[in-house]
């Protein structure tokens, strides 16, 4: 990627955090007594994603393994799925910043068509691992949570949604589904000259992207399956954010008890912040969410009693300020790896540099 480039994707990477700081509606003071309150699990709840972005680039690796050759040195890999995902949480609509970013990086190693089509698959995978996330979290709340009926009507529509997702993905996955897309948005409004233009203009490449995503879960099954048992259990293993804090804050429950909470919890809040993907680090949503289901669990507090609305409230608003800095940090993170390093061992391919 060239230098120019990368500096429009820096720029605006910190105007977003400024953007996400200033409508931070916490106060300075009030943060730090919740920080205070974390005390060391504050590392623990950071150290966790080094772990989990380390599973992200293992998945990405996969993936781009599975249509040929991987010349990007792993730690280069690493450096652009942490700041990938860290423009992805300053950006409206998520994907509209980090995606574009990690193709322009992949490019000069393995060109634009496989940098696209091992992006594309590993947001698809990423996704398809939400889905199965939040079926699975719905199972386990019949199966442990006693139900009133509010959460009769609730539940099942949200297994509707992740097996309607599933049931598309498959497709998505056996056909491929970026020449779809493309259709898609170019029956939209304001969108139908541009759409016909681009599907004339690349078609052909169009169809051999597709034809490669296709060709992991056709022919490639290891790697499809290894690239979503990752991302699966990466999912599972963010649970133990919230488990963390829960022992924190004395929530009382046997250590299985707790856990199937955290995945719950961590499920339907991540399902209420995606549906709201609009919203930059999905402000305001993932605070909704961790205060729906911490309050909907019905979790006994440090005398055993069941928690009341204030106290589950309040659970909510720290956990949710915990996650919310832990995504400030990486996102700040994420910012600053983009400038270290930025040309060792890089490929020399100006034909398909951007």
């Amino acid at each position: 990627m060239k230098n120019k480039t990368r500096n429009i994707f820096f720029l605006f990477g910190i105007i977003a955090i400024i953007i996400m700081i200033l409508t931070f509606k916490v106060s300075f003071v009030e943060m730090w007594n919740h920080i205070r309150h974390a005390g060391y699990w504050i590392f623990a709840v950071l150290g966790m994603w080094i772990v989990l972005y380390f599973m992200n680039a293992c998945t990405w690796r996969i993936i781009i393994k599975g249509s040929g050759d991987c010349p990007i040195p792993f730690w280069k890999l690493y450096k652009i799925t942490i700041t990938g995902f860290a423009l992805n949480y300053a950006t409206p609509a998520g994907l509209m910043g980090g995606e574009p970013y990690k193709i322009m990086e992949l490019t000069p190693y393995i060109g634009r068509e496989r940098a696209t089509s091992s992006v594309l698959l590993f947001a698809m995978t990423h996704i398809f691992a939400h889905f199965w996330y939040w079926l699975t979290a719905v199972v386990l709340y019949v199966l442990f949570v006693p139900i009133d009926t509010r959460m009769a009507i609730i539940l099942p529509l949200i297994a509707l949604f992740a097996l309607s997702g599933i049931y598309l993905f498959v497709r998505g996955y056996k056909r491929g589904m970026v020449v779809g897309l493309v259709k898609f948005v170019s029956k939209i409004p304001g969108c139908k000259n541009w759409g016909r233009r681009f599907l004339e203009t690349h078609v052909e490449e169009l169809r051999n992207i597709d034809s490669q995503i296709a060709q992991l879960q056709g022919q490639n099954k290891n790697s499809f399956y290894g690239s979503f048992l990752l991302e699966y259990i990466g999912r599972v293993l963010q649970s133990f954010e919230i488990f963390f804090m829960l022992r924190l804050v004395n929530v009382q429950g046997t250590v299985p008890q707790l856990f199937m909470y955290s995945f719950v919890i961590l499920a339907f809040t991540s399902l209420f912040a995606n549906l709201l993907f609009f919203m930059p680090l999905q402000l305001g949503g993932r605070e909704g969410g961790f205060a729906m289901s911490t309050v909907q669990m019905k979790m006994a507090g440090a005398t055993g009693a069941l928690l009341t609305l204030k106290e589950a409230m309040t659970i909510a608003v720290f956990i949710s300020i915990i996650c919310r800095l832990r995504e400030l940090v990486w996102t700040c993170i994420g910012m600053m790896l983009m400038k270290v390093a930025t040309r060792v061992g890089e490929r020399k391919t100006p034909s398909e540099e951007i």
